[in-house]
């Protein structure tokens, strides 16, 4: 059978645009999308097992009965199995403090969550968020301690006073939120070592960096916010000008690395391998920046905000995720095994431990 689909395989991964990396960097097709998906983003490592949100190329609210996959890959990018959550998938973070994949639909309005349980990928029941101060969706969560943060995406104020981040809490069917963040809040700038009062208009994803700080991207505004204490006493607030807007952003470890990444626009997810620097931050340039060259994957300078390329040639650059130390790099029946597996509608689901 793998060699039968040997021309079937070329031709998909031809109909990719043909991503290139700087020097000491290099760079494989981990997989395409599962047969009937499109539009990767959200990517969570769990284990030894990769989950990605695929959009679908469903509307942000919901509307016109739209519906995500989440697909298991292992670290091989082999399809491992799928499911299908109701709405548009923007969000997807794994919450160690309940051992659940947190999804996170409908970023612009009517947003839910799902719990999807890693390995099984067993649903909760839907929860419907209680409030939307913001007037728009929630798009991205990060944990800390057992505390859930979440971005208020899509606001629909300018000037905007409402919260940009907000503290989750789950009751039955319920997700309720307490301000954290909000979106005018006074905040240092650490490109010039000054104050200024944000206006967020674009609140998207969320990391916790090395140094414990909440870093939310502020995408449309090209900005990076780092809370301090997030939520707690002595919260204080920095916030970077960005050379480029940028969609998500990652932190290495040293050494020799592999970070995985989705290309919406070539429905492929990508490993970029090489030696990273320790608490370096890397972003993914996102391509509706409107700015000519924004399609890659960047080094960035978290002092002067500037972006340098380290992967290009991609389309539509989006969730990231570094792997496990010591993962090989994609072979080639590796880079076989995932794209021929979507491609014949073949989904495999391993006994669950």
């Amino acid at each position: 059978m793998v060699a039968a689909a040997g021309p079937l395989l070329a031709a998909s991964i031809s109909a990719h645009a043909a991503p290139t990396a700087i020097g000491g960097y290099t760079i494989n097709l981990f997989a395409s999308a599962p047969a009937g998906s499109s539009a990767p983003d959200s990517i969570a490592v769990v284990g030894s097992d990769v989950y990605v949100g695929y959009g679908n190329g469903g509307d942000p609210t919901g509307a016109g009965g739209a519906t995500s996959t989440i697909a298991e890959y292992n670290l091989s990018g082999a399809l491992l199995a799928s499911t299908a959550v109701t709405g548009h998938n923007d969000g997807l973070r794994y919450n160690a403090s309940t051992g659940t994949l947190w999804a996170l639909q409908n970023e612009d309005a009517n947003s839910t969550l799902v719990q999807i349980t890693p390995g099984t990928l067993a649903q909760s029941s839907t929860y419907d968020f209680t409030s939307f101060p913001h007037g728009g969706g929630y798009d991205d969560a990060a944990f800390s301690g057992g505390t859930a943060f979440i971005s208020a995406s899509n606001p629909v104020n300018n000037p905007n006073t409402a919260p940009a981040i907000v503290k989750a809490t789950l009751a039955p069917g319920q997700v309720n939120v307490t301000s954290v963040l909000a979106a005018n809040a006074t905040a240092h700038v650490i490109n010039t070592n000054g104050s200024t009062t944000l206006n967020l208009q674009d609140p998207d994803s969320m990391i916790f960096a090395p140094s414990g700080q909440l870093v939310l991207d502020s995408q449309a505004d090209a900005q990076l916010v780092f809370v301090t204490n997030p939520g707690a006493p002595g919260q204080s607030v920095s916030v970077l000008n960005l050379s480029n807007q940028v969609d998500d952003t990652v932190f290495s470890g040293s050494g020799q690395r592999t970070l995985l990444f989705a290309a919406k626009g070539d429905n492929a997810l990508y490993t970029v391998t090489g030696d990273f620097a320790a608490g370096t931050a890397y972003s993914a340039a996102a391509s509706n920046s409107g700015i000519s060259g924004t399609d890659f994957i960047g080094q960035l300078n978290l002092t002067t905000g500037n972006l340098t390329p380290i992967v290009s040639g991609v389309s539509g650059p989006g969730g990231e995720a570094f792997l496990p130390t010591g993962v090989p790099e994609p072979t080639s029946l590796a880079l076989l095994a995932g794209p021929l597996l979507g491609l014949l509608g073949v989904r495999r689901r391993r006994t669950p431990s």
